[in-house]
C-alpha cells in the first residue's frame, strides 16, 4: 500500500485520463476482438495459441481470486482513495490482477511471436504500461500485478512453445479438450460451492462461471474446427473486414442479447459465454464456410 500512496501524490487529471485509456487495452472486448481478427482473417494458428494462453491464465487467475479473496486497495486501507473513474470497472477480488493477465496473454504472445526486437520491446512495454496503470489508478497493489504477470507469462510461454512451435496440441486435440474440460469443471464446482456456502458473493462466482463457460467452449470449438470445419482465410481486405464485423456483431448479440431472456444466474453466465465462444470458433466459421461453398 505504501507504493500506491506514493503514486497517488503525483496524480493529475491528465494522468488519470491517460492511464484510464491505457487500461482499456486489457478489456475483454479488445482482447477478444484481436483473437477474432487473427482467427477469422489472418493467422488461425497464432489465434489458437493466444486463445489458449488467454483462457488458461484467466482460469488460473479466477481460481486464485476466489481462493485468497483479497479485497481491493481502498477496502484494505480506508484512508486510500482510488481514481473514481476506475472503480466501476474494478470488479472482483484484487489478487491477482485480471487486467494484467489479459494484457500479458495478448502482448506476451506477441512478444514471443515478433521477429524484430523493437516489436518485442514494444509488446513488453505495453504490458508494463497496463500493469503500472492498474497501480496508478489504485485498483491493484504491486503484488497483484507482479504475481499475475509471472503466472500469465508462464502460461504464454508454455502455450507458445507447445502449440505454436511444437504443434503438440494439433496432434492430440481430444487430450486438449479433456484437460480444459477438467480445469473448467473444477473451477465451476469450486465457485458454486463457495457461493452456496456464502464464502464468496454471487458476483465473484459469476466471473468464474463466465471464465469456465468460455474456456469450455474454446476447447470444444478448437476440436470441432480442427477436425471437422478447417476453414480458409479470406483473400481480400474487404472480405476480412466484413467477416470480422459480422462475427463480432453476432458475438455481442449473444453476450448482451441473451441477458433479458436467461438472466444473470450462475448457469446463465456459463451459457452466455459458452455460446459466445462456440459461435466464434465453430458456428460462425461453419456458416461462412458453407456460404462460400454455395457462392463461389
Amino acid at each position: 500500500m505504501n507504493f500506491l500512496h506514493f503514486l497517488a501524490q503525483y496524480r493529475t487529471d491528465a494522468g488519470d485520463l491517460f492511464f484510464q485509456i491505457v487500461t482499456y487495452a486489457a478489456q475483454e472486448l479488445f482482447v477478444v476482438g484481436i483473437i477474432c481478427w487473427l482467427f477469422w482473417c489472418t493467422n488461425k494458428k497464432l489465434a489458437y495459441t493466444l486463445g489458449f494462453s488467454y483462457f488458461t491464465s484467466g482460469l488460473l487467475v479466477q481460481g486464485l481470486k476466489i481462493t485468497f479473496r483479497i479485497p481491493r486497495p481502498w477496502i484494505l486501507d480506508p484512508s486510500f482513495q482510488a481514481v473514481k473513474s476506475a472503480i466501476p470497472g474494478a470488479t472482483g477480488y484484487s489478487f491477482p490482477s485480471g487486467h494484467t493477465q489479459s494484457i500479458t496473454a495478448l502482448f506476451g504472445t506477441t512478444s514471443l511471436h515478433a521477429s524484430k526486437r523493437r516489436w518485442k520491446l514494444l509488446s513488453l512495454f505495453v504490458i508494463f504500461l497496463v500493469g503500472f496503470s492498474r497501480m496508478y489508478l489504485g485498483c491493484h497493489t504491486p503484488k497483484d500485478v507482479f504475481t499475475s504477470f509471472i503466472l500469465s507469462f508462464i502460461c504464454v510461454f508454455l502455450c507458445y512453445h507447445y502449440i505454436y512451435k511444437k504443434e503438440s496440441f494439433q496432434k492430440h486435440p481430444l487430450v486438449v479438450v479433456s484437460v480444459m474440460f477438467f480445469i473448467c469443471a473444477g473451477l465451476t464446482f469450486y465457485a458454486v460451492f463457495l457461493n452456496k456456502h456464502n464464502i464468496i458473493a454471487l458476483t465473484y462466482a459469476q466471473d468464474c462461471l463466465k471464465a469456465s463457460g468460455a474456456g469450455t467452449a474454446f476447447a470444444l470449438g478448437y476440436y470441432i474446427e480442427t477436425t471437422r470445419i478447417r476453414f480458409s482465410m479470406p483473400r481480400t481486405l474487404k472480405e476480412k473486414i466484413l467477416r470480422l464485423v459480422m462475427g463480432l456483431m453476432g458475438t455481442l448479440l449473444i453476450l448482451e442479447g441473451l441477458k433479458p431472456f436467461i438472466g444473470t444466474s450462475l448457469f446463465a453466465c456459463f451459457i452466455r459465454y459458452f455460446l459466445a465462444v462456440i459461435w466464434i470458433l465453430a458456428i460462425y466459421p461453419l456458416l461462412f464456410t458453407r456460404f462460400s461453398h454455395t457462392n463461389p
